[in-house]
Parts: C-alpha cells; sequence; structure tokens
C-alpha cells in the first residue's frame, strides 16, 4: 500500500491541514477530470478508502476551496448494492496529490452474499417493530456499515402517521441473517414542540413575487422560483398556489398580520412562509455561496396551513418541500417563524452534503445543524419584530415558563435536552440530544458571559451537569463558517459527536490555520460540553 507524504486522519474523519480562505465555486472547473484523479486515489490509497473488489462510487457532491484543494463526495456501493454507512469524502490537491479522507466505515467490507431471510420476513419484522404500511414498496437489499462489522441487510421502508399527524417515512434496516433490527430513522425531518406558544409574525417585509397575465403568484423567481401553496387543512396532496387577481403594486401586499378564514387573512401565514424561506436562501448564498438546498439554483416550496390544528413543521425531501401546520390556536401558534422555516430548509442541505441519519448521535448532530442555521438566518434576518436569539420557536409559543421550543444556551431547561455528552446521550429523542452541539455552538460563539445561564459541563459529566470554566467566544459569524465547513467537507452519514469534534477542529484549521485562537477555541467548547 502506498501511503500520502503526510496523513492526518482519523477512523470518523479526516483531520486535514489544508489553509484556505475561502471556498470557490467556478463553473469552469474540470470537475470530470478532478473526479477522474478522486476515483484513483480511493484505489491507490486503499488502506485509507477502505476500498475493496466489486465496490463502485457515484459522486454526489463537490466543493473546491481557493488554494485549488478539491473535497469530492461519494456514495458507495458493493457488488451493486448501497452501502450504508460507506459514504466518504475524498480530500485532493489540484494536480491531484492525496491529501485525505473523512469517511464512516471502520472495517473493509466482506459481507454474506445469501440472505438467510427471506424479503418477506424482513417487512414482517419491520412492520411489528412500527406502525404503517410498505404501500407496496419491496426492501432494498443493502450492505449496514454504520455498525463495528459490515452487515448484509434489508432497507424496508415503512410509510405512515405520527399521533400528531406527521407522516412517516421510516427506513428500517433489518439483519438479513439474524432478523434483527439494525437501525430506523425518517426522511420527515421535523421540528418538535417542546413547549408552549405565542402567536408569530415577522412585520412588514419585502416579498419578490411574480407576475403571470393578470395574476400575481406567490413565487419567487429570483431565489430559484421559491413558492408557496395552501393545503387548506389537508394532508395530501400538492396545495393551491398562493395568487392575487391584479398587476400592480397596491395589489401585490399578502396578507393581513393576522390569523382568519378570509383569503387575506389566509395569505398572512403564507407570507411569513415565503419570507423566511426568502432569508434563508439570500443567508446560505450570501455567507456560504451556497445558491439553493441543493446548490443548483432550484428553489423548494412550502405548504401552509397543512392539517387541522397541526401542531408541527417538517421538511420532506420526497416533495423538496417544508410543510406548516397552523399550531392548536392556544399554547402553539401558526409554525412559520424565520428560525423554523430555516431549520426545516438547513434539514434538506444536510441531506446533500453530509446526510447525517436521523438517529442515535448522528441525528442529534442533524438536529443541531437546523437549529444552528436557524439561529443564524435569524440574526442574518435582523428583523426587528423577531429579533436575532439562541432560541428556537420563541415566537409560536403562546404560553407557559418558557417560551420558546429549545434554547441553546441551557438546552436542559426544557427539562429534557443534554446540556452535555455522556455516553448514552444518542438514546434520546433526536431533538433532545441535539442539545450538546447546540450549547458547543453557543459557548463558541458568544463564551461564558456574566449572568447568562450557560455553563461548562463538569468532568464525568451526567445529562445536566454543569462546571465553572470560562471560555472566551470566537464570534458567531466564525462559529457558523465553521460549522458549515464541518458539515460540507468533513462530517459524513454515521458522524458521532468524537467524529463532530474532530470535524468542527479540521474546519477551524482550514479557516484560520493549525495555531489559531479559533482552531483551540473549537477544541475548549467540545470539552466544555463534554466531549474531549
Amino acid at each position: 500500500m502506498q501511503k500520502p507524504s503526510s496523513p492526518i486522519l482519523s477512523a470518523v474523519t479526516a483531520i486535514s491541514l489544508l489553509s484556505l480562505g475561502g471556498t470557490a465555486w467556478a463553473a469552469s472547473t474540470d470537475w470530470a477530470k478532478f473526479e477522474e484523479s478522486a476515483r484513483a486515489n480511493i484505489k491507490l490509497f486503499a488502506g485509507y478508502t477502505l476500498d475493496g473488489p466489486d465496490q463502485a462510487y457515484d459522486v454526489t457532491d463537490h466543493m473546491l476551496d481557493t488554494d485549488g484543494v478539491q473535497h469530492i463526495r461519494f456514495n458507495r456501493t458493493y457488488r451493486g448494492m448501497k452501502v450504508i454507512g460507506g459514504d466518504l469524502v475524498m480530500h485532493d490537491e489540484s494536480s491531484g496529490n492525496f491529501r485525505g479522507v473523512s469517511l464512516t466505515l471502520q472495517r473493509s467490507i466482506n459481507v454474506a452474499l445469501t440472505a438467510s431471510i427471506s424479503a418477506g420476513t424482513a417487512i414482517k419484522v419491520a412492520l411489528s417493530t412500527y406502525n404503517g404500511s410498505t404501500n407496496g414498496a419491496q426492501p432494498e437489499q443493502v450492505v449496514f456499515a454504520r455498525g463495528d462489522i459490515p452487515a448484509l441487510a434489508y432497507d424496508v421502508r415503512i410509510f405512515g402517521k405520527q399521533a400528531d399527524g406527521t407522516p412517516t417515512e421510516l427506513h428500517v434496516i433489518v439483519d438479513a441473517s439474524t432478523g434483527a433490527v439494525l437501525d430506523a430513522w425518517d426522511d420527515i425531518h421535523t421540528t418538535a414542540l417542546a413547549g408552549t406558544g405565542k402567536t408569530l409574525y415577522s412585520g412588514t417585509v419585502a416579498l419578490t413575487t411574480d407576475l403571470v397575465t393578470s395574476t400575481l403568484n406567490l413565487r419567487d423567481p429570483s431565489r430559484g422560483n421559491l413558492y408557496t401553496v395552501n393545503m387548506n387543512n389537508l394532508t395530501t396532496g400538492t396545495g393551491t398556489l398562493f395568487t392575487i387577481a391584479g398587476t400592480t403594486t397596491a395589489a401585490n401586499v399578502w396578507g393581513t398580520s393576522v390569523v382568519g378564514t378570509t383569503a387575506a387573512a389566509l395569505r398572512t401565514v403564507a407570507a411569513d412562509a415565503q419570507h423566511g424561506t426568502a432569508k434563508t436562501w439570500d443567508y446560505f448564498l450570501n455567507v456560504h455561496a451556497r445558491n439553493g438546498i441543493a446548490n443548483d439554483g432550484v428553489g423548494s416550496y412550502n405548504q401552509v396551513h397543512y392539517g387541522t390544528s397541526y401542531v408541527n413543521a417538517f421538511w420532506s425531501d420526497t416533495c423538496f418541500c417544508m410543510s406548516y401546520g397552523d399550531g392548536n390556536g392556544t399554547a402553539i401558534g401558526p409554525l412559520v417563524s424565520i428560525d423554523i422555516a430555516a431549520h426545516e430548509m438547513t434539514h434538506g442541505i444536510t441531506t446533500r452534503t453530509a446526510n447525517l441519519t436521523y438517529s442515535g448521535e448522528s441525528g442529534g448532530l442533524n438536529e443541531a445543524t437546523s437549529d444552528i442555521f436557524g439561529t443564524a438566518v435569524e440574526y442574518y434576518a435582523a428583523n426587528t419584530t423577531d429579533v436575532g436569539d439562541y432560541l428556537i420557536g420563541e415566537k409560536i409559543v403562546k404560553t407557559g415558563t418558557n417560551r420558546f421550543l429549545r434554547s441553546m444556551i441551557t438546552p436542559s431547561i426544557d427539562g429534557l435536552s443534554a446540556d452535555c455528552w455522556y455516553s448514552t446521550v444518542g438514546t434520546l429523542d433526536v431533538h433532545y440530544s441535539s442539545g450538546v452541539a447546540n450549547h458547543f455552538f453557543y459557548l463558541l460563539s458568544e463564551g461564558t458571559t456574566a449572568g447568562v445561564p450557560s455553563k461548562t459541563c463538569a468532568t464525568g459529566n451526567t445529562r445536566v451537569a454543569s462546571g465553572t470554566g470560562t471560555l472566551t467566544g470566537i464570534t458567531r459569524a466564525k462559529a457558523e463558517k465553521i460549522w458549515y465547513r464541518a458539515l460540507t467537507v468533513y462530517m459524513t452519514s454515521s458522524t458521532n459527536y468524537a467524529g463532530a469534534r474532530a470535524a468542527t477542529i479540521s474546519a477551524a484549521r482550514d479557516l484560520y490555520g493549525i495555531t489559531s485562537t479559533e482552531q483551540a477555541a473549537v477544541a475548549a467548547a467540545w470539552t466544555a460540553v463534554g466531549r474531549p
């Protein structure tokens, strides 16, 4: 096996010594050439990539740094089967020289080629564990490689609804030899409601719409044709695009600043959703040079008035859309605040980059990523009616002591979320295990501030243990840059909190230097939340 001149790697994620000032997105980049050299390096450096016979790779994303270092993300297959947890990111110089690799896979793939149980048995196992239906879909045979040893398995798709009406699109992974359920996750990514509510509005905002003949449409051609539809309290179908008859500026007014049943009032939350998605689009474009969720300039869409008294919101990759309930009218208002809109859109970005699996610690990191950028977009929007803060959903919660869904300052204040990492934190619901990364992000951004209840974690911490250490923040702007680079360059589908620590340290080194204050602050902030 040939070794690179200076590999700096870990089992979960690569620690790269890149130094750069940003990321370039050039339409003229010869990606075919870069992909060819990356594929060659996968084979050449098989000791690091864990490449082996009968493996193939599909490109899913690529980034180019301003110093010429390229990062190409691949999905791995084995004998034509998907390898869940087999994705990797190749880091190569423009010359083709190998710089490192980020991956989850821990061992070479050597699995049984014949299943001991049938696909029908796998379906029965999945349906005995989770409620729903396969809708006639047959299980897909895969290699499951999120654990210690890769195994032949079935990916059984189960479709159904949660108790509150939220649709579920489950992947249930059943071991093809033992029939054991190895893992499960949902393609529907929701905003959890751990609180009570308040009415939401963003005041008077600017919206970009389009005009077709004599009809104004709530569609934004300047942002990939983002648009918003009225589900009219249904949970199926494609909804109806919000429109206004007219062609003038005077007619181009959406909503009435109150919630009601008239046509004009029904447009109020539609305007909130459209505003939130527009600000999210602008934030990722202007701050991170990302052109839409899939980085292809194509906009998603919003479904508002989803369900009857529906108290949730969610992102779905199937429709490439966000769905928002109207709340229950008492404790929770319509779920269309800026931070929730950004939270849901970020789920789409996560799917198209690290694709953090929605279970265990990777699921907590998935939710935290959405909270982090939900907060970032709220600050970016600079809306005087919805001022930026480190609370999630504070505008929708109308009653109760804690009028927000989650706090990044002291996550455990909701009685459910973890302030600190501990060995079984991954067994929590992903919305609550996310507290560790949320707390990390707050401390990295702001540090420990007098008069603010956020604290560091004690050695040997339990879920809500706290210490008395002090940290100096590096600013939210720098923390956002570090998290985005870690997500898009270093994290993979099964990254856990140890991997997130490594990924963010790598990102800080890339952006600010090996011996930088920022890199040291990242390490210190992870230690402060109990993940040394």
